[in-house]
Order: C-alpha cells, then sequence, then structure tokens
C-alpha cells in the first residue's frame, strides 16, 4: 500500500503565529509549497516570480524571529513580498494577485496591518525606515524596525543619503542587502562591483577565526563546524572593512540566503545589538523554477506564461517599447549624435533592442532616475541628441532635472515616457496619469501623443529632428497593429489631425482614446448627431486654432485622455477657450482624482467613465442643456 502524502502545511499557515509554531524541519517542505504555489498561481495572473522565489526562506526566517505587525518590516519596491502575504493570512488569495479588487501586486498599507509601508517604486525603503525608527526612538518604545533591500536599491541616489544620516539617527536598525546580482536587468555600476568583490574576496574562501567563534555563539558546535564549508554553504565572515562601516552601521556577512535556520539564528543575533546592522545576504532570483534561473530578467515581472516551458504568449503585435528601441536603432544608422539611456530597464522600455546595435551609445545607468536626466543634459551639452527612455511613473523622480536642467537651458533630450496613461495591473504607483500634468507648466517643451503605431514612429522621427526638449508619451503593451511606413515623415508641430468632420459636436481625443473617441462618434450619428474626431496629436503646444475652429462651429465639445482631468489635456483644451472668450461647453473624459486601483484596463475604464458610452451620455446632456439654454432665451411671441 502505498504512503499517503504528507499533509500540506501552506494551509495551516493562517498568520506569523503558525510560522513560529512549526518544527525547524518542517520549513524546507513549507519553503517547497510555496515556491510550488508562486509558479502555479503567477502562470495564471502574471507577477514578479523571480524576486519571489528567490527570497522564500528569507521571508519564513523574519517571520520566524520578529512579530509582525508590532515589529515592522519595510521591503524596497515590495513586488518580493508576495511571500510576506503568504505568511501573513493571504495565501489563501494569492490567486487573485493584480486581479481586479484582489491583491495588489505590491504592499499597501490598506490591505492587511502587516503591511506598515507601502511601495511600488525603488529606493524608498531605508528613509522610511530610517523615519519609523526615529519615530520609534521618540515614542519610547522598542519594537524593531527592518528594511528588506535589494542590491539594486543601493544603486539609488536617495538610498545614499539615507545611509549617510543611518547612525546619528538611531541606535536601533536592522538592513538586510537582498543581493541577487539582478534588479530588471544585470545589475550596473561600481555599487555592483563592490558587493560582487565582497563576495568574491578570497578571505571567504578560509573564514577567520572571529567568523566561527560568531557561528558558534549564535549556533553551537554545529554551527562552527558549518563554518568550514563555505563553499558549500555558508560563504560568512564579520567583514572587517566595507563602506558600512564607515558609516557606522555594522556588517556582517555574506551569508546564504537560503538557509533558513541560520538565518533565523543571526537575526536573534542582530535584535541584540544597541548599534544599526547590515545583514548581506545572498540569494539566487528564480531559485526553484528552471525557467526563471535562465531567464531572470524575464521573469522579474511578467504576463501569464506556460507552467512547463516558462514561455509567455507572444504579443501578436509589437510593443510601443520594441517599436521604440528598433526604431531608434534604425535613426542611429545614419545619425551618430543619436544616444539611449535607460535606467535599469533596458528589456521595459526595449532599449535592449537599441543596444545590440549600437552597444557603445546606449547607457544603463541603474535605478538612478536623477542622474539619468543631468547625464541627457550632459550629453545634450555635447551636441549628441540623447532619448531618455523612462517609465511615465518613474520619471517623476526626475521632475526636478526635468525642469532646472533641461527645460530651463532648453537642452536637447528627448524624453520617452513609456507605460503612460493606466497601467492596469501593476496598480496605482505604477500608472502614468500625471505626466500631462506636471510637464504642461513648464516652459519650452514639446509634448506629444499617438494614436497609433504608425504615429509613434513618425513622432520619433520629428523629435530626432527637433532642436529642443521634447517629451511623448505612449502606453504600455502593444498598440492597434497599424502598419509602419518604412520612411517616416515630420510632423508639424503643434497641428492635430482630423479624422472625421461633424457639425453638433466635437471630440478630440488624446492617444490611444481615438478609438473610443471614434465609437463614441459612431453612436452620435446613430441618433442624428454630426459629430468631428479630431486626433490631437500635441498636448503643448496646443493647435489652438483648430480647437477654436470647432468650438465656434459646434454646440458641444469633448476632450479624451488617458490620463487625470487635474490640469491635463482637458483642462488645456478648457483654459485656451476661457481666454479666448469662447463659451462652448465641454465635457472632458479622463480619470478622477484619486489613485486608480490595479485591475485590467477595460475594467477600469468602464468603472471610472473612459468609455465611448460615457462619452455619448456627457456629449448628449451638454446639448440638452445647449438647446434648453436657447428656448429659454428666446422672447415669446
Amino acid at each position: 500500500m502505498a504512503a499517503k502524502s504528507p499533509k500540506k502545511i501552506l494551509p495551516r499557515i493562517q498568520s506569523p503565529a503558525d510560522v513560529k509554531a512549526l518544527p525547524a524541519e518542517e520549513l524546507p517542505r513549507l519553503a517547497q509549497e510555496i515556491r510550488d504555489d508562486l509558479v502555479a498561481v503567477l502562470s495564471n495572473t502574471g507577477g514578479h516570480l523571480g524576486p519571489n522565489l528567490g527570497v522564500v526562506e528569507l521571508t519564513i526566517a523574519l517571520h520566524r524571529v520578529f512579530d509582525t505587525p508590532r515589529d515592522k518590516f519595510v521591503f524596497d519596491v515590495s513586488h518580493q513580498g508576495y511571500v510576506h502575504k503568504m505568511l501573513t493570512g493571504r495565501a489563501g488569495r494569492l490567486s487573485t494577485i493584480r486581479q481586479y479588487q484582489g491583491l495588489n501586486g505590491f504592499l499597501l498599507r490598506s490591505e492587511s496591518e502587516h503591511d506598515c509601508y507601502g511601495a511600488g517604486h525603488a529606493g524608498t525603503a531605508l528613509s522610511a525606515a530610517l523615519g519609523m525608527a526615529a519615530g520609534r526612538d521618540k515614542r519610547g518604545t522598542d519594537e524593531h524596525i527592518v528594511c528588506i533591500a535589494g542590491d539594486a536599491a543601493f544603486t539609488c541616489g536617495v538610498t545614499f543619503e539615507a545611509l549617510n544620516n543611518v547612525a546619528s539617527t538611531t541606535k536601533r536598525l536592522i538592513i538586510v542587502l537582498n543581493d541577487n546580482e539582478w534588479s530588471i536587468s544585470k545589475n550596473v555600476g561600481a555599487v555592483a562591483d563592490y558587493l560582487n568583490r565582497l563576495v568574491t574576496n578570497p578571505a571567504y574562501a578560509n573564514l577567520h577565526e572571529n567568523a566561527a567563534k560568531f557561528l558558534e555563539w549564535i549556533g553551537g558546535k554545529t554551527a562552527r563546524k558549518l563554518a568550514h564549508k563555505a563553499e558549500a554553504g555558508l560563504k560568512s565572515l564579520i567583514a572587517p572593512s566595507v563602506i558600512f562601516d564607515d558609516l557606522g552601521i555594522r556588517y556582517y556577512g555574506p551569508i546564504d540566503g537560503h538557509d533558513t535556520n541560520l538565518l533565523a539564528q543571526t537575526f536573534e543575533f542582530l535584535k541584540t545589538q544597541n548599534e544599526p546592522v547590515i545583514l548581506h545576504v545572498l540569494t539566487t532570483k528564480g531559485k526553484g523554477y528552471a525557467p526563471a534561473l535562465e531567464k531572470p530578467d524575464k521573469f522579474h515581472g511578467l504576463g501569464k506564461f506556460h507552467l512547463d516551458t516558462g514561455e509567455t504568449v507572444a504579443s501578436p503585435t509589437p510593443t510601443y517599447s520594441e517599436i521604440l528601441g528598433q526604431k531608434l536603432a534604425d535613426f542611429a544608422d545614419t545619425n551618430n549624435k543619436i544616444v539611449a539611456i535607460t535606467a535599469a530597464m533596458p528589456t521595459g522600455t526595449g532599449l535592449i533592442h537599441f543596444a545590440k546595435r549600437h552597444p557603445d551609445r546606449c547607457y544603463d545607468v541603474g535605478i538612478a532616475e536623477e542622474h539619468a536626466a543631468l547625464f541627457a543634459s550632459g550629453l545634450a551639452v555635447q551636441g549628441m541628441k540623447p532619448f531618455l527612455a523612462i517609465y511615465s511613473t518613474f520619471m517623476q523622480r526626475a521632475y526636478d532635472m526635468l525642469v532646472h536642467d533641461i527645460a530651463l537651458q532648453n537642452l536637447n533630450v528627448a524624453l520617452c515616457m513609456d507605460r503612460a496613461g493606466l497601467s492596469g495591473d501593476d496598480g496605482p504607483t505604477h500608472h502614468g496619469l500625471f505626466d500631462i500634468g506636471y510637464l504642461r507648466p513648464v516652459p519650452g517643451i514639446i509634448h506629444m501623443q499617438p494614436k497609433d503605431e504608425a504615429e509613434f514612429v513618425d513622432m520619433l522621427w520629428t523629435i530626432a529632428h527637433h532642436d529642443g526638449p521634447a517629451a511623448i508619451r505612449y502606453p504600455r503593451g502593444a498598440g492597434t497593429g497599424a502598419s509602419i511606413d518604412k520612411k517616416p515623415k515630420l510632423l508639424e508641430v503643434g497641428k492635430s489631425e482630423v479624422l472625421r468632420h461633424g457639425t453638433r459636436a466635437a471630440i478630440f481625443a488624446l492617444g490611444n482614446m481615438c478609438e473610443p473617441a471614434l465609437a463614441a462618434a459612431a453612436e452620435l450619428e446613430k441618433r442624428g448627431i454630426s459629430t468631428a474626431v479630431v486626433n490631437a496629436r500635441w498636448i503643448k503646444p496646443l493647435d489652438t486654432a483648430t480647437i477654436e475652429f470647432f468650438a465656434r462651429g459646434c454646440e458641444v465639445l469633448c476632450t479624451m485622455e488617458d490620463h487625470v482631468l487635474h490640469n491635463g489635456y482637458g483642462a488645456a483644451v478648457v483654459e485656451h477657450l476661457n481666454d479666448a472668450g469662447i463659451k462652448t461647453p465641454v465635457a472632458r473624459i479622463g480619470w478622477p482624482d484619486e489613485f486608480i486601483e490595479h485591475g485590467t484596463i477595460p475594467v477600469l475604464r468602464a468603472k471610472h467613465g473612459l468609455t465611448p458610452e460615457a462619452a455619448v451620455e456627457k456629449i448628449l446632456r451638454l446639448l440638452d442643456n445647449s438647446n434648453t439654454q436657447v428656448e429659454t432665451a428666446v422672447p415669446a411671441a
């Protein structure tokens, strides 16, 4: 008779207390069950698989030793927080992750009491954790604050700003440096090289006696014996001279980040220290799933994939990001001034295609958007034409440089703002809904958005020939499938495109809202209302002549944009009409003044009124009001 398979452990984990109650010998099985669930679930939902596979044992050890929600875990980016969610009562809801009204793909304070700090961008954890430690010290409480940051976070300038302040701010802070040598793409720069030198230093081959004593102190004679098996296990010692010590933060490590018992013993020791400490742990991104180990950059964050092969379903048409990299590479074939810059996103922004053909003209500066913008400024001063490809939501981090360095000096820098508009299942930290608002007041920048891929290439070509700061916003993913001309054409700056004429209403649609605008116009035509549709193209400068033409000839205007309404494209149209003394009413379609949750784009557009039906309803209401006003204004016979 076949032996019964052991009962699963993970369903019994409803809180960190259940993790603490497990016998140590069951922890490896728990880790495997977590990995199995992550791979199975994320193959259907997509998500950040690689980072979470790499922190399974680390997260288990954290919950074995510390007591959330009293103790605080601050995860940098927090895309590696799925395991934390699973160990804090949310394992049963993992299948809802990144789905509308389901678990968020990052940590949210509103989702659980165990999520003490929300995130989604890199480099925020250490400063926040230090502030929390300072607040604890002021209150006189004794909870532990633990910051968990990947090695890539240490390429962020703000992380160094925090490191500079740790020793002078608190005596009790635990920093975990999770070193897997990867962020989204392979880490670059001197910091990555420095950490690699720490790990590969010949001194680690024969552990110093003080390291052996340390291990014996926290784990007994067995741990001391393990100290002699560095290659097989720990690779660990107390490093005598590293940059962190010079900053007043006691450095320990590196140690094996997949040895749960060693991690737990080390955390128990670090809890007793009355000085800021940093523990350097070595983990493997994608551990336990072969396809993720082979392509860690691909499995950082991805959509649905085939469980057996790890292959994602290919898009039927190229994404805007891919087109950017390929077409910029084409332009650079005949223009040696064109260079490209990315902030740790060569794959996500499509610049990997540019880098393959022009490796000496493609710069990956790491997760350092402020530096990227200033670096682009320096290149422009030297007569180069830098294309700075950064997601709209991350470009916010470089706003001062966009104003103070690029615009004020009228430098020839192109801002390629990927993921502009709604970013769907990534949620509010990644939606690119504010870039029109923050660029619109800045003098000298031209700003545009294409309706499809063909126009996107024409706009890139136009930017390549424009002298001065320029920005282009474009959505995540594939476009409409529009055919791209072999030879791009120059577009007239500030000139929109009339897609269909009409006499009673006119819809000015920006970028990917042209399709719903045409659908709304078709519905209005069925109701006998002649409706024009204009592909706005230009956010700045506005095509004021076309706006005024339709405003004077139609009863109602409507604007449609994939951006918040406050200070967006529609707001610019209303402001201009007001200044021109034109009273034509304007219906505005866009995102409301709130942070938009995660979910599919169709679901969220329907919920928040970015649909053809919503446009039709608003236009009809204004037409009715306009007719009523006209009728009541006519004196009785």
